[in-house]
């Protein structure tokens, strides 16, 4: 009995573990380049020329906006929203998850 609630324990440390999304490897520092050459006409700063602060990247604009992780950065900048323009085919997923890793980290040092 203790040897098949083991194996039933394991099948399913085993399950769960197998479907877990890996972990972003955004670099803040490649980010900031890509940032600057394709964002920053937008988002100096920080800010949204475009569509205005509650927009902008500072944390309490992506908290507001339900934007403060990688993963909805990543999306925004992927797919595009609103007024701003999809990037997918412009920049790599790379680059992508760089810009992200990027933002986050200049909104916590409240750029």
């Amino acid at each position: 009995m203790k040897r098949l609630l083991s194996l039933i324990l394991l099948f399913f440390a085993f399950f769960c573990f197998s479907f877990v999304s890996p972990a972003l490897a955004g670099d803040a520092g490649a980010g900031k380049g890509i940032f600057t050459a394709n964002c920053a006409s937008c988002h100096m700063g920080g800010g949204n020329v475009v569509a205005g602060a509650s927009k902008g990247l500072t944390k309490s604009a992506l908290e507001k906006n339900q934007m403060l992780s990688e993963e909805a950065i990543i999306a925004q900048v992927t797919k595009g929203k609103a007024a701003m323009p999809a990037f997918l085919g412009r920049l790599n997923a790379q680059q992508i998850e760089d810009v992200a890793a990027y933002v986050l980290a200049q909104a916590e040092k409240g750029w």
